[in-house]
């Protein structure tokens, strides 16, 4: 059974009383700053230490005029096409800022709207943003430069102004091609997704930078974008074989599980009759039939490096990784 002395929750008013010094000594011991005695700094380490002492994170942000929250701006529109690389990288993001006493607030965007994040702002509500895709001409990085409010983008930018962290999407994209190029296809097929997200635009890029470099014509008629839902990606999937394309290259794994559950329905054989390839991996593509060539992308890392960038803005002192992004492309049956 526990104490009284070990029940009692110490302020720094407490220990500075205890030890016989200021609080102003206390807080410097505490954080590290500040000109203090050595002697006296270990002195009162030694009593946080034994009597447990944790730092109130509220009063501490008040103090310091700062929330100890940090936003993470998602589309709405995530559940229907990303859904496990925002899960991934969420996982990345909130494991890094609960290492630093920070919350994360969820905060869904709709397209250009930008009512959300002016309500986080005028209210006083975080201390940074992460912006987990970005989107071509955004409203939101131009209102958030321009109310300077600290953030950090999870995508490409061409802003040398906006600090981002972004998988190399168009390289890879263009070796997944590549790939399927060298593989004797001269016929491929693009499942893209929203042209509005940045994502979209890197992974595209990378698509005809395969074929420049190949010297082999990109066929205008086999590139379906904005393909978004089942019945989109049937009737494409339709027109394309139709086309004689040979193979096809989906830009994510939602896209390339409704391709392959289209190709399925209409009996078109994989890799049998056409390849297919998606510029993103998943574990429902892995274990698939056949299992689909896929690029593997670690978001977790992504969300963790983005969320570190965040907090050296803000202040704080994370360990950075020297390492940067990579990716694998896996090869499968799907083009064998």
């Amino acid at each position: 059974m526990m104490t009284e002395e070990e029940k009692r929750i110490y302020t720094i008013d407490d220990i500075a009383r205890e030890l016989g010094v200021s609080k102003t000594t206390v807080s410097r011991a505490i954080s590290g700053k500040g000109r203090i005695g050595q002697a006296t700094r270990e002195r009162v380490l030694a009593f946080i230490k034994e009597h447990d002492y944790r730092p109130n994170v509220v009063a501490r942000g008040l103090a310091q005029r700062k929330t100890y929250n940090i936003a993470l701006l998602m589309p709405k529109d995530y559940v229907a096409t990303e859904f496990l690389f925002f899960k991934d990288c969420m996982n990345g993001i909130c494991e890094v800022a609960s290492e630093y006493n920070y919350d994360i607030i969820i905060s869904m965007i709709d397209g250009e709207d930008i009512s959300q994040i002016q309500r986080l702002e005028a209210n006083r509500k975080v201390d940074g943003i992460i912006v987990s895709r970005a989107v071509v001409s955004s409203k939101v990085q131009k209102y958030l430069k321009e109310c300077r409010e600290p953030f950090v983008l999870i995508g490409p930018s061409d802003d040398p102004n906006i600090p981002f962290i972004d998988n190399k999407n168009q390289e890879a994209g263009k070796e997944l091609t590549s790939i399927m190029l060298m593989k004797g296809m001269r016929h491929l097929a693009l499942l893209g997704g929203n042209q509005s997200y940045n994502v979209t635009v890197s992974r595209y890029q990378g698509f005809l930078d395969a074929h420049h470099e190949l010297g082999i014509p990109v066929d205008e008629n086999l590139i379906f974008m904005n393909v978004d839902n089942q019945l989109v990606v049937s009737e494409a999937v339709s027109k394309l074989y139709a086309a004689g394309a040979d193979g096809i290259v989906c830009m994510d794994d939602v896209i390339c599980s409704m391709c392959m559950s289209s190709l399925r329905e209409k009996k078109i054989q994989v890799p049998a009759q056409i390849k297919a390839a998606s510029m993103y991996d998943s574990k429902n593509l892995e274990y698939h039939n056949p299992p689909v060539t896929s690029i593997k992308f670690d978001a977790v890392r992504l969300g963790k490096m983005a969320c570190t960038k965040l907090l050296k803005i803000l202040g704080e002192n994370p360990q950075e990784e020297i390492t940067p992004l990579n990716y694998q492309v896996v090869l499968r049956e799907s083009t064998q």
